[in-house]
């Protein structure tokens, strides 16, 4: 890249830990080295938190629009100037009203086109959800922001990746949404983005059952057999490699995960259990689909240390150099794949008869 990416930064709810691993994040002055970070709240709950947050220095530059944007610092852009009550640990209406005040702002920057990309800190639905934001978290909201056909969630660790087909819904209400549309929707997704997002020409995906055993042939459950085992074949029959379903329980006990790509599972608890437990903390959330890139940590707010100095920012610290990386990786894969010539114009070129 000629020019550092502008990385705008969500505060999250305002009393989970998302200001506090953001700051010790870049505390470390190297991150300017490689991007310009934005952070999307105000100077004076930046303060607070830095006070907590802080062992070395932190220094920021408060901007209110673009055009003061410093690229060798960090930047608050302003999104409120009030006083607003500061309670780490506790659940608050004003901590999910300025998460969504963030959130809406920053968004609107990526969609304008003043962010490279966007890494979002954690929020919580049950202070968030209202009739202005009607979503069950970030993924629906960017879909719907950016008019995307499809919104993934993939949580990945080095080449560990696990998409879902559903997300925050009920467990009840699972097995309504799996239909052959929705898998080959969701594994048409994951293969574009392995491919364009990560540089995974052939990627190779596994596909696990809805069912315990995934079905055991249809005496636990169909949805195997009317639904997944079908989409998977068709999707093979066009050339990609696509496996499955298997029983969940076993592909991820033996490692089978190893051998493939990527692994889409079925329901959030099904695959991120095993995620989280493999990836240790480490873990990237991204939306997939996207015009734009967006990632995250793999942890939520996590009230029962906010406030105390104790959050671990590796997952926030991997999240924002994730979105470089794959802000890199995007304009290397639109590079290599623009204007391509075509294969005869080649074979005459070479006196190839």
């Amino acid at each position: 890249m000629n020019e550092k990416p502008i990385i705008g930064i969500t505060t999250g709810d305002l009393n989970g830990i998302g200001l506090e691993v953001i700051i010790k994040t870049l505390s470390d002055t190297r991150v300017v080295d490689r991007c310009t970070p934005v952070i999307f709240a105000s100077n004076k709950v930046i303060n607070y938190y830095r006070r907590i947050a802080v062992d070395s220095p932190f220094t920021f530059n408060s901007i209110k629009d673009f055009t003061k944007i410093n690229n060798k610092q960090i930047n608050i852009f302003n999104c409120w100037e009030e006083d607003v009550a500061m309670q780490p640990g506790v659940l608050t209406d004003l901590g999910g009203k300025y998460a969504v005040r963030s959130l809406t702002v920053a968004a609107q920057c990526l969609k304008d086109g003043q962010l490279d990309a966007l890494v979002t800190a954690p929020i919580n639905k049950a202070n968030t959800q209202s009739n202005d934001f009607p979503y069950t978290g970030h993924t629906p909201y960017l879909k719907n922001l950016f008019s995307a056909n499809d919104a993934l969630m993939i949580l990945y660790k080095d080449d560990f990746r696990v998409a879902l087909a559903t997300e925050h819904i009920p467990i009840a209400d699972v097995a309504k949404h799996i239909t052959k549309e929705l898998i080959n929707a969701k594994l048409q997704t994951l293969r574009q983005s392995l491919q364009k997002d990560f540089g995974i020409d052939k990627p190779k995906i596994a596909v696990l059952g809805m069912n315990p055993h995934a079905g055991d042939n249809g005496t636990i459950g169909k949805e195997e057999e009317l639904i997944l085992k079908p989409a998977i074949d068709t999707l093979f029959q066009q050339g990609h490699l696509v496996f499955g379903p298997y029983s969940a329980d076993a592909f991820f006990a033996r490692g089978s995960y190893k051998e493939f790509d990527a692994v889409l599972a079925m329901y959030h608890d099904q695959g991120l259990v095993a995620f989280k437990t493999i990836a240790q903390g480490e873990g990237v959330n991204y939306t997939a689909g996207l015009s734009k890139v967006r990632t995250s940590p793999d942890h939520g707010t996590a009230f029962d240390i906010a406030g105390k100095n104790e959050a671990d920012p590796t997952s926030f610290r991997e999240a924002l150099f994730s979105a470089i990386d794959i802000i890199q990786q995007r304009e290397e894969y639109a590079s290599n794949t623009a204007n391509p010539l075509r294969k005869g114009k080649i074979e005459v070129e070479r006196g190839v008869v």
